[in-house]
């Protein structure tokens, strides 16, 4: 399919096919979350992203890349993974204190936020969570979980 000259990802075809099917879902979840142990290396971030992407039963189609950043500020890693169904990026600052965590994972597909949130607790020694998740099939509308 073209679009004004862009080619449509395959991704993005198997989503609407999968919309025709009434199978597709717009979840999405943001958590921020002060931490006492944030990734340490750029290695372990990435291995962290893959086992958290399997985890949540989503499949890596690239990635993920994770960068630490000098910028005064602005210094931690940053990880990012494009999944089958959508992306998963997290930033970490580890030079603030306590240490501060910005994770966001979007999907076409289903996943449980409570288990990504205990899987955030017990990996990097959250001190506070807080998150919103939103359905975002049709407008921004938050779900209640529970």
């Amino acid at each position: 399919m073209s679009l004004g000259g862009l080619t449509e990802s395959k991704s993005f075809i198997q989503c609407q096919l999968m919309n025709e099917n009434k199978i597709l879902v717009h979840k999405h979840l943001i958590i921020r979350a002060d931490v006492n142990n944030p990734p340490k290396s750029e290695i372990e971030f990435e291995n962290w992203l893959k086992n958290f992407i399997k985890s949540i039963n989503m499949k890596i189609m690239l990635g993920p890349f994770c960068k630490y950043s000098n910028l005064e500020g602005n210094e931690g890693l940053t990880g990012a993974a494009i999944i089958e169904t959508s992306h998963v990026i997290m930033h970490c600052w580890d030079r603030v204190n306590p240490p501060v965590m910005q994770l966001d994972v979007y999907s076409c597909s289903e996943f449980d936020p409570i288990k990504v949130c205990e899987k955030i607790k017990k990996d990097f020694n959250v001190i506070k969570l807080e998150y919103k998740f939103l359905d975002r099939n049709s407008e921004l509308k938050e779900i209640d979980v529970q």
